[in-house]
């Protein structure tokens, strides 16, 4: 087994820094989070040989956005994970400052990822190579080097390959900036994962029939659902909107269809996928049943993330739960997996005025309401949903300034599935057509409460604990 010169300091942050994060009343109790340190990005989401993958930007050594290696989790039932090796560690010299973002495929048997590897200069210029790893006999990754290097006409802003199989060949969409500072979707082509051809910009800031649209347009995933093809992405820049695009950094999606003979992207406008305040990255893969998940890092860059409580106890940020696509009348529905239901306890139903609803243990939680609004869903007195007839609004307390700030979305609203964790809240509107993630910080225990003269129909269970072994 080879040596690796960072590996006894990263052990030695886990044993030190489980313990502390395990005590912390905000750490979640069936969602995915690190034992230390911080976690962003959701890697390499893949069904292999009868088990569900996956990777996750990891820096086992702090809270801050350095050290980046790839954790592993595995599962048999998309429910209780169980810890992998480390995958990937930041020690060659094509991705000694991080080894970024990226997926992966089963090539004729083999788990291989596709990740790039980030390299910062010292005048403040970068590069990044993507690169190619495979698995060994003893459950890591030997890493096998660059594939690509940084394609002319684009800033060291390229990285994110996502690759599937199509055919004959491997595709790839990936990141990227061009010299004029606009975000960019590139698609590649190849016979062999090793050898690289571009096809040019599918997607992007004034591209396909889209206006400025940010500078840099990260963690792009392209699938097919329903005859409809779809590109999530997260374009850096885009302008705000009173209603949408509220976040630092927002996810958008396109609808459209790839053509394969022309590498023709065609689509229409771009739609926010997550209305709420935390919510970046995502990834997708398939099942062995064929269903369409996704999951998403629930945080955002350039945030308040640093202010969050949990730093205090190192560690920050948390995935989502898993959500399963599916496409309807030309629109992208996410929904909580079927799986998830069998951490529920025992059901409770309660109908009537909504400020004659009893109190609810929030800390976890899964409740449905059926209504139609002028009500308000009080979480702990932290985080604060308003729902009327033709909307909602959710609001809560900036860490930084202390002044409210809130996320709307617009809407008959029907239907609410909302999934709660330690700090955490998840509300799904009208089965899927809408969500709001979000962070939340409460005192515990918290409880959910409900004011307001409309009538609802609430059904709701308690969820068991579901730790990662």
């Amino acid at each position: 087994m080879a040596a690796s010169t960072l590996l006894p300091t990263v052990l030695t942050a886990v044993m030190r820094g489980q313990p502390r994060a395990l005590r912390d009343p905000h750490y979640p109790a069936w969602h995915l989070a690190p034992v230390t340190g911080l976690l962003n990005d959701p890697n390499g989401f893949i069904h292999h040989d009868g088990r569900y993958h996956l990777f996750y930007q990891w820096n086992p050594l702090g809270c801050q956005h350095q050290h980046k290696c790839w954790g592993h989790w595995s599962s048999a039932d998309l429910l209780h994970w169980q810890h992998e090796p480390l995958a990937l560690m930041p020690e060659e010299s094509y991705d000694r400052s991080g080894c970024y973002s990226g997926s992966a495929v089963d090539n004729q048997g083999v788990l291989t990822l596709i990740y790039t590897g980030n390299v910062k200069f010292d005048d403040g210029t970068r590069t990044a190579w993507q690169c190619l790893a495979v698995q060994n006999s003893e459950g890591g990754f030997d890493k096998l080097g660059p594939v690509m290097a940084l394609p002319e006409g684009y800033t060291g802003h390229v990285r994110d390959p996502k690759v599937w199989r199509h055919g004959e060949r491997w595709y790839m969409v990936l990141g990227a900036q061009d010299l004029q500072r606009r975000g960019k979707v590139l698609l590649w082509q190849s016979d062999d994962l090793h050898h690289w051809q571009c096809r040019g910009e599918i997607a992007g800031s004034e591209c396909g029939g889209l206006g400025e649209a940010g500078y840099m347009w990260e963690c792009p995933d392209l699938f097919a659902l329903d005859g409809t093809t779809f590109l999530i992405c997260c374009p850096q820049g885009i302008a705000r909107e009173p209603t949408r695009f509220r976040n630092a950094h927002s996810v958008g999606w396109l609808a459209g269809d790839l053509c394969y003979q022309t590498h023709r992207f065609t689509h229409g406008s771009l739609h926010e996928l997550d209305a709420g305040f935390e919510f970046y990255a995502p990834q997708t893969t398939l099942t062995a049943d064929g269903r369409r998940l996704l999951v998403g890092w629930m945080g955002v860059p350039d945030g308040e993330e640093m202010a969050q409580p949990t730093v205090a106890q190192g560690w920050i940020h948390q995935m989502t739960c898993l959500r399963e696509l599916r496409a309807q009348d030309g629109r992208l529905y996410q929904q909580p997996i079927a799986e998830l239901q069998t951490l529920r306890n025992d059901a409770r139903q309660f109908q009537g005025r909504a400020e004659n609803a009893p109190p609810m243990d929030a800390q976890q939680l899964e409740v449905m309401l059926e209504g139609a609004g002028g009500m308000a869903l009080n979480f702990a007195d932290t985080l604060l949903l308003t729902w009327e007839a033709d909307g909602l609004q959710l609001a809560r307390r900036s860490l930084l300034s202390g002044e409210w700030e809130y996320r709307t979305w617009q809407g008959a609203a029907r239907h609410l599935q909302i999934l709660c964790d330690r700090s955490s809240v998840e509300i799904f509107i009208n089965h899927g057509e809408g969500v709001m993630s979000s962070r939340y910080f409460p005192r515990h225990p918290a409880q959910l409460t409900l004011s307001g003269d409309g009538e609802v129909a609430v059904r709701y269970w308690s969820l068991r604990s579901c730790m990662v072994e």
